[in-house]
């Protein structure tokens, strides 16, 4: 049998392969899939661990969800958007400039660790605390001492509920290290350490921002062991009332309104515009009845108007429709 094949051999191969008198091999496939590797960036966190780090942030987003509307009084939506190990440099390389970083330490028994809050998250909140609409300026610019100093304030209230969203796994004692603008100058670990980033949506009002937490890996490393979701269910049902205590904790730092109305009347424009001093409107309360306050324009309590220590006060009597408390 010849080894090699003759020209007129190879020219009758090639005219029965084109006229489909001979079927084209195809290529054998393989049932496994294949999933990329990098082997110079080794993924140090396991599924698992990443899973529970998705349920616990986002029990996060829930708690801040409520906390910033209770604070702000204007409703503040929270969602988590995406759970990712990626690289320190990954991480800084993906932030805007300038923004707003705080670096705190976790725990007693764990580093440091980062929450990184964008512009567009953080102007709508000092606009709002300083009487405004909660508008986002369309310059964004470096933070004033003083607006640093409110968000200092408020990166603790949200360090206290990523706190509560921990307690689960392990007890955190968040304390702030360092605050900075400039991500290109943040050298908090090595720019080749693995890092889990926890993306968090922001809604407040018409803007719409981003917030970071990034855990070093080294961080996480002495409580890795409870980064599992059978850890966290078995001791979520332990400690079921965190939410309640939560709730209340925010609660307790939130302005409210009062207004005790004397009364109301109905006149018409003409003489409305005719007020002048001296005249007498008739109100639908009598003196002897008791007044209402409301409390975030809604009516919760009976009260009853009278003077103390020389100035104008009121007294409780009774809750709206209910018993004398």
């Amino acid at each position: 049998m010849k080894d090699v094949l003759s020209q007129n051999e190879i020219d009758s191969l090639i005219h029965a392969l084109s006229t489909g008198e001979i079927a084209e091999e195809e290529p054998q496939t393989s049932d496994t899939p294949v999933q990329v590797y990098d082997f110079r960036r080794p993924n140090k966190f396991s599924k698992d661990q990443m899973r529970t780090l998705q349920i616990v942030h986002e029990n996060f987003a829930r708690i801040l969800s409520n906390f910033l509307t209770a604070y702000l009084r204007t409703p503040v939506q929270v969602t988590l958007a995406s759970v990712s190990q990626v690289t320190f440099e990954e991480f800084i390389f993906s932030l805007p400039t300038p923004t707003l970083m705080s670096i705190f330490k976790a725990s007693d028994n764990m580093g440091s660790a980062m929450l990184e809050t964008n512009p567009q998250f953080v102007f709508p909140i000092i606009d709002l605390l300083f009487g405004g609409e909660g508008k986002t300026p369309k310059q964004i610019r470096e933070l004033t001492e003083i607006e640093l100093t409110v968000m200092r304030r408020i990166v603790n209230k949200i360090l206290e509920n990523l706190r509560y969203a921990w307690e689960d796994i392990n007890e955190l004692s968040p304390q702030i290290e360092n605050m900075d603008t400039n991500p290109q100058f943040n050298q908090m670990i090595a720019s080749n350490e693995t890092v889990a980033l926890l993306t968090l949506s922001t809604k407040i009002r018409d803007s719409e921002g981003l917030i970071n937490v990034c855990f070093p890996f080294i961080t996480l490393e002495p409580v890795i062991a409870n980064l599992t979701a059978q850890h966290w269910f078995s001791n979520s049902q332990i400690s079921g009332g965190v939410h309640s205590r939560m709730l209340e904790t925010g609660l307790e730092d939130v302005d409210v309104e009062l207004t005790a109305v004397l009364g109301s009347s109905t006149v018409q424009m003409e003489d409305f515009l005719q007020f002048e001093e001296g005249d007498v409107i008739l109100l639908d309360q009598r003196v002897d009845c008791p007044m209402t306050l409301l409390v975030e324009e809604k009516p919760m309590f009976k009260i009853q108007a009278g003077v103390s220590k020389g100035r104008r006060a009121v007294q409780f009597l009774h809750a709206e429709g209910g018993e004398a408390e």
